[in-house]
Order: structure tokens, then C-alpha cells, then sequence
């Protein structure tokens, strides 16, 4: 089985409903997605994917979606008032936990054609979250 690993880093901030810590605030993290693509064969120039077209694919949608934006559960109270004050928002159905953002980037990358096998989300230098169909 080959694999490659494309890293993508971003910007983005959330708040989490139901909780009892710090993060049932407002704040902010610098994201290091890392995208995990593998396959039993190589293509004609010998390469599971090319690493431009992750970026390329991946990126554009991280840019234009979820990069410098408040991600927020659908039902957050904040979001009336972040959209009135013209705030970038990205509304999430769940709670906008480091494995729920996991997962919906990788739905994202699997509806794009890229056969990901592993999403992980580095909220801070020391702590990931992770999402894939399998183990």
C-alpha cells in the first residue's frame, strides 16, 4: 500500500457548546490539517496523487470556507449577532469539536474525488483530532 500525507494549515476559531471548560468561549486556533490519501497502485507518473492536486482541491475549499471564519454549532445563540456585525461564519450541524471539523473535512475531500483515508486536526502542537471510515 502506498501513501502520501499533504499538510495544510489554517486559521479559524469556534466556540463549543454543552461545555464546562475554557473552549465554551470564543477563540481561536491555528489548524494544521494533515490529509492522508493511499492506494495499492501508482499512477502513470508513479505517484498515489499529486500533491498539487490535494492543494489545489483542498486548500481552495479550506480558503474559501472555514480559513478566518467563527465555526459554530447550528444552534449557537452567537450567530445572529456575528452575522449582523458582518463576522465570517461557517455554520456546522454538530458542535464544532476538533473531531466534528475532522470529519466534515473529510467528507469535504472524499466529495471532491480524492480517496482519503485519513483526516487529522491539529488544534494545538500537542493535540489531534482524527477521522477516517476505517481503522
Amino acid at each position: 500500500m502506498h501513501s502520501v500525507t499533504k499538510t495544510i494549515d489554517f486559521c479559524y476559531g469556534h466556540r463549543l457548546l454543552n461545555y464546562e471548560g475554557q473552549c465554551k468561549y470564543l477563540h481561536g486556533h491555528n489548524g494544521i490539517l494533515e490529509i492522508d490519501v493511499e492506494s495499492t497502485l501508482l499512477d502513470d507518473k508513479g505517484m498515489v496523487i499529486d500533491f498539487t492536486v490535494i492543494k489545489q482541491t483542498v486548500k481552495t475549499w479550506i480558503d474559501s470556507e472555514l480559513d478566518h471564519r467563527m465555526i459554530l454549532a447550528k444552534e449557537d445563540p452567537l450567530i445572529p449577532i456575528l452575522k449582523d456585525a458582518g463576522q465570517p461564519i461557517y455554520i456546522m450541524d454538530d458542535n464544532p469539536t476538533a473531531e466534528n471539523i475532522a470529519r466534515l473535512v473529510y467528507e469535504q475531500v472524499k466529495s471532491k474525488g480524492i480517496e482519503v483515508k485519513k483526516i487529522r486536526l491539529w488544534e494545538t502542537p500537542t493535540s489531534y483530532a482524527s477521522y477516517s471510515e476505517s481503522s
